[in-house]
Parts: C-alpha cells; sequence; structure tokens
C-alpha cells in the first residue's frame, strides 16, 4: 500500500522533506493548489486531475510515498516570486504537478490527467 502524506505551505513542506526518511522508497510529490472550504482545490485543473491521480496511485509500488503539497491559494501561487516557483528542487510552472522526486521524471498541467502517463510514472517501469 502507498503511503500517504499531505503536507500544506511552502515552510511545512521544506521542514517535512528535510524530516523525512523514505529508506529508498520511491517519492511521488503532487502539487496542487489550497483546498477551498468545499473540499476541491481553486485550481481547476486540478481537480480534473486528482481522481486521475488517484487511479493511478493504484499502480504505485508497495511503501512507496506520495505526498500532496497545497502550495496555497490562487494569490499566492500567482505571484512569480512564490518559494515554490523559485526554489531549484520544486522548480514549479504549472499546476497541478506530479513528480518522482530526485528525478527528472515530471507530469505537468494536462499532462496529469492522462491515465496512461499517471501509471508510467508511478510504476517502477
Amino acid at each position: 500500500m502507498v503511503i500517504r502524506h499531505h503536507v500544506q505551505g511552502y515552510e511545512n513542506f521544506c521542514k517535512f522533506m528535510e524530516e523525512f526518511k523514505a529508506d529508498g522508497q520511491l517519492i511521488h510529490v503532487y502539487f496542487s493548489g489550497n483546498k477551498l472550504p468545499n473540499g476541491e482545490s481553486w485550481c481547476d485543473d486540478c481537480v480534473r486531475a486528482l481522481p486521475v491521480i488517484e487511479a493511478g496511485l493504484s499502480q504505485a509500488p508497495e511503501n512507496s510515498h506520495f505526498i500532496y503539497v497545497e502550495v496555497g491559494d490562487r494569490p499566492t501561487w500567482k505571484d512569480p516570486k512564490c518559494p515554490f516557483r523559485t526554489d531549484k528542487k520544486t522548480n514549479l510552472m504549472v499546476l497541478p504537478t506530479l513528480l518522482r522526486w530526485n528525478s527528472p521524471q515530471k507530469l505537468q498541467g494536462d499532462q496529469c490527467e492522462k491515465p496512461e502517463l499517471v501509471e508510467m510514472l508511478f510504476t517502477d517501469e
């Protein structure tokens, strides 16, 4: 079973990743806009991608990690100085973004809505 984590905001994300011990397991990180009171992200693309990503998680290796990161509200994300955009480790340009941590493998925007691409990213092949 995939081990799930949920983090809100840049500082919390940095702290989480500093303390995180994956013990050699794969780490996938999904960056999305913050959730509204209705439980859905303010980012429409993120709302469309989430069910595809959730379905794709069933293909991820056992004991791999899935970290759901809320990057902030719309004004925070749209700010060109948003730390998720400027940090060289995250280097986000688009929401949603799904990536394999410490790897070049990354899906951005509507790529996250394509089941075959999501499954390919989650599998260890």
